[in-house]
């Protein structure tokens, strides 16, 4: 193909789309034909110059024409505010509310295995010996030791900041590694349970239990929850990789993908409080039983949300997932 030859041939339509996509106005019906027609005449120019002699300065000024036109034509979708409010009323509760019977089994099976191996670790001192020597678990169980200095070492803010950035990233983990046939989330519930199982274990060997639940409650409740809740979406997720159901794989790992990022986004969201009631109030001098409260109420908060909110919009079809306008075409498939 002579290139110069075809530019000369098709310069006017080139520059005629150009025109239409400058005005300042509404096209009216016969400049909006004219548009879609030069848009569809250019997205063919574009590729047959692509495929045949690909001039990089031809190609970009093409390609430059081809997306306004195709935006033109077919609109561009603007996030707003009341996509965002969206987001906090429907998409997220519904998301959360959808993967339930994923998150609290996987609650309820990780606080029972917390119970046990808090109870074995601590009613076997030789476990004990293994986790560190006499003189530093007593430092860390005793009055005023590394367990109950730790959520005072750091100025409120700069400690909150830093425990919602470790929480939201084994959050994030659990949902990526979902994919990954679940076995990365198991383990990084098992990584968490265990820390857990040891502050509980040495904590009740030293007789200070409830100094310890009075320090990990009042945060710890609706930050595992978050755990939880992006643990059990993950293995949702990685389950759909074995088992998609009535739709294509790649069809359903697009839409359980989809709505794990708005999950991570929420999360985002629930771990910032979490880490809010960590870094200003657990280190507080409130009494324990008003910071548990502090900690209970948050909690009952985010459920009353998930089942009230996130019931409601599941129950209407909502997913957790884009907007039917923003997701990719799908073809039909037999079932």
């Amino acid at each position: 193909m002579d290139l110069d030859v075809f530019v000369t041939a098709h310069r006017a339509e080139w520059q005629r789309l150009d025109r239409l996509l400058r005005r300042g106005t509404r096209l009216d019906g016969a400049q909006a034909d004219e548009l879609v027609s030069l848009y569809q005449r250019t997205a063919a120019h574009l590729s047959l110059i692509q495929s045949a002699t690909p001039d990089p300065l031809l190609v970009s000024r093409l390609t430059r024409l081809v997306s306004g036109a195709r935006a033109t034509v077919t609109g561009v979708r603007r996030s707003t505010w009341r996509d965002v409010a969206r987001f906090l009323t429907e998409g997220f509760p519904a998301a959360v509310y959808r993967a339930r019977r994923w998150w609290i089994p996987t609650a309820l099976l990780s606080v029972l295995l917390t119970c046990v191996m808090g109870w074995w670790i601590g009613h076997h001192p030789d476990v004990q010996a293994a986790i560190g020597a006499p003189t530093e678990l007593r430092q860390m169980t005793r009055p005023g030791g590394e367990y109950e200095t730790y959520y005072s070492s750091h100025p409120e803010a700069s400690f909150a900041a830093q425990v919602w950035t470790n929480n939201a990233e084994a959050a994030g983990l659990c949902l990526v590694l979902g994919a990954f046939l679940c076995l990365p989330v198991l383990w990084v519930l098992f990584t968490n349970v265990l820390n857990l199982a040891v502050g509980v274990g040495l904590m009740a060997s030293a007789g200070r239990l409830d100094t310890f639940l009075g320090l990990v409650l009042p945060h710890g409740l609706l930050e595992l929850t978050a755990v939880f809740v992006a643990a059990g979406t993950g293995l949702r997720l990685g389950w759909t990789v074995i088992d998609p159901g009535p739709l294509p794989r790649r069809t359903a790992m697009a839409e359980q993908g989809r709505a794990a990022l708005g999950v991570a986004v929420g999360l985002a969201l629930v771990l910032c409080v979490s880490g809010a009631i960590e870094g200003f109030v657990t280190p507080s001098g409130l009494p324990t039983w008003a910071r548990v409260s502090i900690g209970v109420l948050a909690e009952l908060a985010f459920l009353t949300y998930v089942y009230v909110l996130g019931g409601r919009a599941a129950r209407a079809g909502g997913t957790g997932d884009v907007e039917a306008d923003a997701r990719s075409a799908a073809l039909p498939v037999a079932t």
